[in-house]
């Protein structure tokens, strides 16, 4: 059983019962009072720990704001750009979070903290005043009660009445007192029941409403995570094709240092060790030095570098080469010599010394060196610790593969046997009848397999099939019926002939023309690009170019059951179907650049195909940069009401036209990179217009930066009869200002294009640059204009137009 009740009667008997009942009640105001303390303690350090939790945050999203990625090479593909921009992503994301943690924490103490404190001041702190109060009038009657109980009988009646009437007094006033502190009791015991609670009911009300901004805003980041995801998956992707191209250049280049020394037609670079003489008797010293010799004018540049001090560089001297001799071992005991007459300084010979043998044959021939007098080409050699010179060695070489070959039939079988490592691949009737026999085969028997053309056959399978397919009767073999040749060693094989021809089906000429829209431009402005250049290849590379390409648009559309996409079949087919000529760490840097426009070629291969442009944008000129379109995704503005924002109630973009509440829809994700042409357009939105030449930045999808609380509305929870009040009037009646801006009507006017555009709805416009619009008005689409275009009327991104 809980508490007695105090009635008021027994406030006038004063029995030791009612005593103990009081007694009851208030032991229990007490523990209630000791609770609210505790409360408000702990209340005080959750709030002391979540401003440390806010700071710590705040903190790590101002370092992930401030870090920016470096990038190898002269651009970046637009999914490295997001990349590179996802950290100032996730910096706002951080920061916009911990703005409605510390409105949430601030919403805590008004409507939480201040409360309970009230409560226990004004309502508990009364009681105990009450409660003093009591005890004192309880003193006082009962010690004039015994006062007049212990007078003398013989008191004069006079005196006796009058203390009968005092203590008449105070008993009333006793009485009264104890009225009014058991009224007291009892309403503090029922207040407390609701006035506790409600700001317990606002408390988590307040942190509801956090969390689910916080789901809101999850929900509003999902489809830039998605988008994120691809992002990233086709950068590791890119990568991961980079770096096999990079360890296999790495190999040859370790197997063949020579041959990959980087030369110039210009200069000649390397390190050598320069005498540097002294005055008797300290004798010389040898200094190493980076020298870079410029063949035109001879100029000899010697910068002073020691690895082992740090890497200090010293000062640059310059001198110009009037000859080169090489030197002897028999006049100086020191290998690799060469004698540098110097024109700057007449009758003074600089004697260097190169690094190697190979190291030294280079700089003889950079810089047009000679052999001393009176020393032969032959004794020089034989000297040099008996190694042979290049003349003699050709001919005993000669010689000795004349008695080993013998007659013609035994130099056939060593052409054989050597070209057998080297795959014959000529762009003629037998490899395009290869190219299609070989697709037939695989768009039959293997177009579902799962990674198809990343598992890769036996490599003396692949061989063995390529060698069959170039001879002459290879026409007999059909592909397609054959069990003795499986799908993997037929792609493989496919992709060993493509990438073994003399010159790569897109060609070394016009590589760098297919690579450079891939690095900058519009979607639209790339896709230009590359149609005008496909059409510029020869007859022959266009047609196989043509099958290859219907061919992986067809593996594409079986990605669901294959897994390979146009992302994944821009990385395999990238380097294969075009590469520089030169083989350079530089060069495998812009791979992924070729797989953007394998990309491009693989998705709209029809239109490419289907003819040549009617123009082409003019060569070598400025790539126009179009700003990115907004996207027409529900925003996060649309948010359910937060009880602790006070702000202004937006109607119009707290409920949607039919009274629900809008939910954003999920996106798809894409299976191509956001590169290529038709990638995800509806992850992203346009920065402000703005009037310069210079277009703004892209940006990868819709900012996160806005503030949750833009449109979230409503007071503390206490007041729960204001709250239900705001919720009734959503469904009311729209306010008298907003309902004139929706009778009022724009204004239409005219606008011209200054960027392309490919419409990616059916809702928007395709422009070119210099399209004329009329009835252009705003539309309700944030960052979109309505507009009509050759008696079609769609959506117009604001920033690609300017009106007139």
């Amino acid at each position: 059983m809980g508490l007695h009740p105090l009635e008021f009667s027994e406030c006038y008997l004063d029995s030791p019962g009612f005593r103990e009942k009081i007694k009851s009640h208030e032991a229990e105001l007490e523990k209630t009072n000791r609770f609210i303390k505790e409360l408000y303690k702990d209340g005080k350090n959750l709030i002391n720990a979540t401003k440390q939790l806010g700071m710590a945050q705040r903190k790590f999203a101002q370092c992930l704001g401030e870090f920016q990625f470096e990038y190898i090479g002269d651009a970046k593909t637009d999914d490295e750009k997001c990349i590179d921009d996802s950290l100032l992503e996730f910096s706002s994301f951080l920061k916009n979070l911990e703005d409605q943690r510390e409105l949430m924490m601030r919403n805590i103490t008004e409507t939480l903290m201040k409360p309970l404190e009230k409560f226990r001041k004004e309502q508990l702190g009364a009681a105990r005043a009450e409660r003093k109060k009591y005890e004192k009038e309880t003193e006082k009657y009962y010690s004039s009660l015994e006062k007049l109980l212990n007078m003398s009988a013989k008191k004069k009646e006079p005196q006796l009445q009058e203390a009968d009437s005092q203590v008449e007094v105070m008993r009333l006033h006793f009485q009264e007192e104890s009225l009014d502190y058991v009224c007291k009791l009892q309403e503090i015991q029922e207040r407390k029941k609701f006035e506790c609670v409600e700001p317990m009911l606002a408390f988590f009300q307040t942190v509801f409403t956090f969390y689910h901004q916080g789901f809101e805003l999850a929900n509003d980041f999902d489809h830039y995570k998605q988008d994120l995801q691809i992002n990233i998956q086709n950068t590791r992707s890119r990568f991961e094709g980079a770096r096999l191209e990079v360890n296999e250049l790495m190999k040859r280049i370790r197997e063949a240092p020579q041959e990959y020394r980087q030369t110039s037609p210009i200069s000649s670079e390397g390190y050598l060790y320069v005498q540097e003489k002294r005055p008797p008797p300290f004798g010389s010293s040898w200094v190493k030095r980076y020298c870079t010799f410029v063949k035109e004018q001879k100029i000899l540049h010697m910068v002073t570098f020691d690895h082992r001090s740090g890497g200090k560089m010293g000062e640059t001297e310059s001198v110009t080469l009037k000859s080169c001799v090489r030197k002897t071992t028999d006049v100086l005991d020191r290998r690799f010599c060469l004698d540098l007459d110097i024109t700057d300084r007449p009758g003074t010979v600089l004697t260097v010394q190169s690094m190697s043998e190979d190291d030294h044959k280079f700089w003889m021939q950079a810089m047009g060196g000679k052999e001393p007098l009176g020393h032969y080409l032959g004794r020089t050699c034989s000297k040099e610790r008996g190694s042979m010179c290049l003349v003699e060695m050709d001919q005993v070489s000669t010689k000795f593969l004349s008695n080993l070959l013998g007659d013609g039939s035994s130099k056939m079988v060593l052409l054989k046997l050597i070209s057998s490592t080297v795959v014959d691949a000529q762009l003629d009737d037998l490899g395009m009848g290869f190219v299609q026999n070989s697709i037939n085969a695989i768009e039959k028997r293997g177009i579902n397999d799962q990674g198809l053309y990343r598992v890769v056959g036996v490599s003396s399978k692949v061989q063995k099939l390529l060698a069959l397919m170039i001879e002459e009767k290879s026409h007999e073999v059909d592909l397609s019926t054959s069990e003795e040749w499986d799908v993997k060693t037929i792609t493989s094989a496919l992709k060993l002939y493509l990438r073994s021809l003399p010159e790569p089906l897109m060609t070394y000429g016009l590589y760098k023309d297919f690579i450079n829209p891939a690095k900058s431009g519009s979607p639209e402005s790339r896709f230009q690009a590359i149609h005008c250049l496909v059409h510029k290849l020869p007859d022959k590379n266009q047609h196989t170019l043509g099958l290859v390409l219907k061919h992986l648009a067809n593996v594409a559309d079986h990605s669901k059951q294959n897994l390979m996409t146009v992302a994944n079949l821009g990385v395999v087919f990238g380097p294969t179907l075009m590469r520089p000529q030169e083989e350079t760490v530089a060069a495998i840097m812009d791979l992924k650049f070729q797989n953007i426009v394998v990309e491009i070629l693989i998705k709209q291969h029809q239109k490419i195909f289907a003819g040549a442009p009617e123009s082409c944008p003019a060569s070598g000129g400025p790539v126009l940069l179009a700003p990115t379109r907004q996207s027409k995704k529900v925003a996060r503005q649309n948010r359910p009401l937060a009880v602790y924002n006070p702000q202004a109630l937006d109607i119009k973009s707290a409920v949607s036209p039919d009274g629900s509440s809008p939910t954003p829809a999920a996106d798809d994700g894409s299976t191509g990179s956001s590169d290529s042409v038709e990638s995800q357009p509806s992850s992203r939105s346009p920065p402000l217009a703005t009037p310069s030449d210079t277009p703004p930045e892209k940006s990868g999808h819709t900012p996160l930066s806005s503030p949750l609380s833009n449109t979230s509305t409503g007071g503390g929870a206490s007041h729960a009869g204001s709250a239900g009040s705001r919720e009734t009037n959503l469904t009311g009646a729209v306010s008298s200002d907003e309902a004139q801006a929706e009778e009022s009507v724009p204004v239409a006017r005219k606008a011209e294009a200054v960027y392309p555009c490919e419409a990616e709805h059916d809702s928007e416009l395709s422009f070119l640059i210099g399209a004329i619009f009329t009835g252009v008005t705003p539309s309700r689409e944030p960052g979109w204009l309505e507009g009509v275009l050759d008696g079609k009327k769609g959506l117009i991104p604001e920033n690609y137009v300017k009106f007139l």
